[in-house]
């Protein structure tokens, strides 16, 4: 599953790839606990085992990706 987080006055976005067995609940329960806190961090372990955090008082949004199970590959109509 691959988490996009989007850092206000920057352009660019953090995307983060998570293990294949990510569970899209427990993501989404700490991203809702750290953005319930302004003084939360936010922190991923993508597919590689890095560790990456994020101040909640930075983030703009954070979209979750698919998992990888669902991914498609190719210009096929969808």
């Amino acid at each position: 599953m691959d988490v996009r987080i989007g850092v206000i006055h920057t352009a660019k976005e953090i995307d983060v790839e998570l293990a294949s067995d990510a569970d899209r609940d427990e993501i989404r329960k700490s991203i809702d606990k750290a953005l319930s806190d302004d003084a939360g961090t936010l922190w991923l372990t993508d597919r590689h085992g890095r560790e990456i955090a994020v101040p909640a008082t930075r983030i703009a949004y954070v979209e979750l990706g698919s998992p990888d199970s669902e991914r498609r590959i190719g210009f096929g109509a969808g």
